[in-house]
């Protein structure tokens, strides 16, 4: 039976309730699939500096058939442990990372940091109990999580089907990060930022200071349409800042291949987002509706990247709730 969420620091308990998805909407959710670049069905890893590994999610929606497994997941290896950076989308593909460092490393993991609060990094946290990390995050990744616990339970129950759905729930982080925190796995600093409101208001950014690998989640997503669920005018200004930093070897996106490199990493998402930005503000200062705005932004964008109808509407959305209220 899945424990409740638990919340660090409260008493209280946060106890899902399953609704079902209208059967349309799932209907449309499980059909809206972009065909997968992954030549296998295989759970690859991927060495992309020494002691840092990589799984590269497929570019898909959460179905049964993958299991969750939609985005990038990864781990680093020092003398004395491993910290393990993201966990997958259900408590399976979390079972599949273990597996895979377990072949490659007897070590203790010491943590298990996720990057934001979306389900496909963190509802793989649960297979990690057992090894008794320390769950990371940023200061505002609990709050997120427990507000969102019914919804993302009972949509992503729905979705991915009661076989790899098994056993779920959520794991918050009991360690959080303010501002800046360095974590050692023995001869490999790790140096942990809490961004601000960018893909959302809980994204957290890794850099392994050994190799100059920062993984960055789903501040960056490459091929696979990005995702607003913050504030497009701080990602934007994010994006800027990381395009300018100088002790990075390579970053890891949340969504895209194992390994990029900046600045030329960002600048498709910079480019979409921007566009945005711009078409959206036009069209506040014309007076046009937002479902105007929906159907017609953006759109020259639409072939540069997979899953555009499941995210790209969202975006402007998002995007003219914000820039509508902006001096």
């Amino acid at each position: 039976m899945s424990k409740p969420l638990r919340s660090p620091g409260t008493t209280g308990t946060f106890r899902p309730r399953f609704r079902p998805l209208p059967a349309i909407l799932l209907t449309l959710l499980l059909c809206a699939l972009a065909p997968s670049v992954r030549a296998d069905e295989s759970y690859n890893i991927k060495e992309i500096a020494p002691g840092v590994f990589v799984h590269q999610g497929r570019y898909e929606i959460f179905t049964p058939r993958n299991s969750g497994d939609t985005s990038n997941a990864g781990f680093i290896i020092g003398k004395d442990g491993v910290a393990v950076i993201d966990t997958g989308g259900s408590p399976k593909v979390g079972a599949e990372l273990l597996a895979a460092i377990r072949e490659r490393t007897d070590l203790p993991i010491k943590y298990v940091i996720n990057t934001h609060m979306h389900p496909d990094h963190v509802f793989g946290n649960v297979a990690f109990e057992k090894e008794k990390p320390t769950f990371v995050g940023h200061h505002k990744l609990p709050r997120a999580l427990a507000n969102r616990a019914d919804r993302y339970l009972a949509i992503n129950k729905e979705l991915l089907g009661e076989k790899a759905f098994d056993g779920e729930r959520i794991i918050p982080p009991t360690l959080l990060v303010d501002d800046k925190l360095e974590l050692d796995l023995g001869d490999r600093p790790l140096a942990l930022e809490a961004q601000s409101t960018a893909h959302t208001d809980n994204d957290l950014t890794v850099l392994d200071k050994k190799t100059g690998t920062l993984f960055l989640g789903d501040i960056l997503f490459s091929r696979h349409t990005p995702a607003l669920d913050g504030s497009i005018r701080g990602w934007l200004a994010l994006i800027d800042k990381l395009q300018k930093r100088t002790d990075t070897q390579r970053v890891v996106p949340g969504h895209g291949p194992p390994s990029m490199h900046l600045p030329e990493a960002l600048a498709p998402e910079k480019r979409y987002l921007s566009l945005i930005a711009e078409q959206v503000r036009a069209k506040i200062k014309e007076g046009r509706t937002l479902a105007e705005a929906m159907r017609t932004v953006g759109l020259s964008e639409k072939d540069a990247w997979v899953l555009f109808k499941e995210y790209h509407q969202r975006n402007v959305s998002a995007a003219f709730a914000e820039l509508e209220w902006e001096e």
